[in-house]
């Protein structure tokens, strides 16, 4: 099994950024990741609220309401 962690390679040290599953010996796999742009950045996720405003899309009066087609399950 494979528990991944974030870590930062710095003058030829690895920094653990979260606390190791493990405080025994183990083997470990270590990779970097070469691409910057690859990294997710959390503040680009998702779409931003009010973004969709004015551009003419709206929420139905009824979005809250139970699907009927689930009726039978509720």
């Amino acid at each position: 099994m494979y528990i991944a962690i974030k870590a930062i390679y710095e003058n030829g040290q690895i920094i653990l950024q979260e606390p190791p599953p493990t405080a025994e010996k183990t083997d470990v796999i270590v990779m970097f990741v070469k691409d910057e742009t690859a990294r997710i950045d959390s503040s680009t996720k998702g779409v931003k609220i009010g973004s969709l405003a004015g551009k003419g899309y709206q929420i139905p009066d009824d979005f809250n309401q139970p699907l009927t087609d689930l009726s039978e399950y509720i």
